[in-house]
């Protein structure tokens, strides 16, 4: 997941401040989240146990929980140095969400607490202490950037000084990845600046501690867009039994599933993640980020992995629930086009599995929220050249069309990763395309369908990706019908690069060697389709509906 945009943060920190309250609700007895322990300098148990439940919340980014943790431990023992530190340190940045300036004085608040009760703590402790005051500054104009790596500098240091201490280590590679937040690879899959001291750094934690919930998650974050994500194949099928009552950190291997074409065990990931969160919800203090954004995130993986197995009714049914779960309110305002994205997931899933009747049922989405009208209008277009209506569907192309030369859309983001306009974009040549191979002109229908892919090929990474259907898998239709097998068996072999052994384009490929009368080829396909495709409940006949 992306950095979350600067509208968020704002509206979570007037929601939650994870400070504001004098005290906090105590429970009777600490529930351990997994076998994780971090000693600090405390004489009560109780102490301890909420504090390693605020380290392993923050490796779950679960940061507003995590802070309530760090508060129930200090309330508990107010001589707790690492207690105050703990609530300093998930006040910070972190790979998915900037420093929000109206945290830096809680921040600070929070930090001097620590340094006062540092004569208290020992001396690795104050050294911890001392390492976060290079990340705050109560100057506003203090550059962010130079405060981060002043901070990474005193986390390295600290790590090498304490060289047996993992968790030194670890956020030590928290600090180097918030410096570059998912910047780690260059387009061409070259390591950036510091990505392989994070990759050794982790490597070194986990060849000590397999099981260290910290480094397991953000080694897979750190290789997932990479180009080998296979890397991380070990920590992701560790990481999801390690913090069961963690719903990110359930959902997490399923990064790195659905990279390596493990896409049943990537829905099986966000469904027992969608459960832990649902536990988590039910509870009155569930607040933040964490409940604005990420638990949403698991409904967004769990239709993308399902549909990528051919689950239809999985993933359909994982879009209406995120859809419902969208904030109709909130979604108008500025900054929020992720939210008008989830909320129009529906439509694409509709479309994917060629549900056409259904999505002529829909109704059209309210005039002031063009980017869903824009979808709305594809999706009928594209029922429409399904149903053979083709002058209702040119006429929903010209709708579509008229709203993707939008200028505006381009402030409308997907996590400010990719914006609305070039979605649009994408649906109009895509319908085009559609549209002219149904009319019998397979040559202009593949320029369309090859002017889609140029646009999707040029979308920055996202996960799940932000166009809902590869556009390979519809060009190699096409190019099939336009008698080109030839071609059609190069853009399956190209997509399935992308998305390893997906059932998709693995049929699209079996029949492009079939009509070259590939036929031992075509037959070895059709064994990898058969495991691809075994929990599908859809029939293909094209790699596309």
């Amino acid at each position: 997941m992306r950095r979350f945009f600067l509208a968020l943060l704002l509206l979570v920190s007037l929601l939650y401040s994870p400070l504001a309250a004098v005290a906090v609700e105590l429970t009777p007895q600490c529930d351990r989240l997994g076998e994780f322990h971090h000693p600090i300098s405390t004489d009560s148990p109780l102490t301890q146990c909420y504090f390693d439940r605020g380290l392993v919340l923050t490796y779950g980014f679960n940061h507003a929980e995590a802070a309530r943790s760090f508060q129930q431990a200090a309330q508990l023992d107010p001589d707790c140095a690492m207690c105050y530190w703990g609530m300093a340190l998930v006040l910070g940045p972190n790979i998915n969400a900037a420093m929000d300036s109206e945290t830096i004085p809680e921040a600070w608040q929070a930090l001097q607490r620590a340094l006062l009760l540092s004569p208290k703590a020992s001396q690795s402790e104050r050294d911890y202490i001392q390492a976060l005051t290079q990340r705050y500054s109560l100057d506003a104009t203090a550059d962010r950037a130079s405060l981060d790596i002043a901070y990474a500098e005193a986390m390295r240091e600290l790590s090498q000084h304490y060289s047996e201490d993992l968790d030194a280590a670890t956020l030590f590679v928290e600090a180097l990845m918030d410096m570059t937040p998912w910047d780690y690879w260059t387009p061409t899959g070259e390591p950036n600046a510091h990505t392989m001291e994070i990759l050794t750094t982790l490597e070194s934690v986990l060849a000590r501690n397999p099981n260290h919930i910290g480094a397991n998650h953000l080694y897979v974050h750190a290789v997932e867009t990479s180009p080998y994500p296979e890397r991380g194949i070990e920590s992701a099928d560790r990481l999801g039994d390690l913090v069961p009552a963690s719903g990110h950190l359930v959902h997490v291997p399923s990064h790195i599933y659905i990279r390596v074409g493990r896409y049943h065990d990537a829905a099986i990931a966000n469904q027992r993640a969608i459960e832990a969160d649902r536990a988590y919800l039910s509870q009155d203090h569930a607040q933040g980020i964490y409940t604005l954004a990420y638990v949403l995130h698991n409904y967004h993986f769990l239709w993308a992995s399902a549909t990528m197995e051919g689950q239809s009714q999985v993933a359909i049914q994982a879009a209406r629930d995120l859809s419902a779960r969208v904030n109709r309110r909130m979604m108008r305002q500025p900054g929020y086009g992720t939210l008008q994205h989830f909320y129009v997931l529906p439509l694409y899933a509709l479309t994917r599995f060629g549900k056409w009747d259904e999505i002529l049922m829909q109704p059209s989405p309210a005039t002031d929220l063009e980017y869903p009208t824009g979808v709305w209008h594809y999706a009928r277009g594209m029922a429409f050249v399904g149903k053979g209506e083709l002058e209702k569907a040119a006429q929903e192309l010209e709708n579509l069309s008229a709203i993707a030369s939008h200028p505006a859309l381009k402030d409308v983001t997907i996590w400010e990763v990719n914006n609305t306009q070039s979605l649009l974009q994408i649906a109009s040549q895509m319908l085009a395309g559609e549209l002219a191979g149904k009319q019998g002109e397979k040559e202009r229908a593949i320029a369309h369908l090859n002017r889609a892919l140029t646009l999707e090929d040029a979308l920055n990474y996202d996960e799940p990706e932000t166009w809902y259907s590869p556009v390979r898998q519809s060009l190699g239709a096409i190019l099939l019908e336009a008698n080109q097998p030839n071609a059609a068996e190069k853009v399956y072999q190209a997509d399935l690069a992308q998305h390893p052994e997906n059932g998709w384009s693995l049929f699209g490929l079996m029949q492009s060697l079939q009509a070259q009368g590939k036929l031992a080829e075509a037959k070895a396909v059709q064994k990898r389709l058969q495991t691809a495709w075994q929990y599908a409940d859809v029939t293909l006949t094209a790699s596309r509906f």
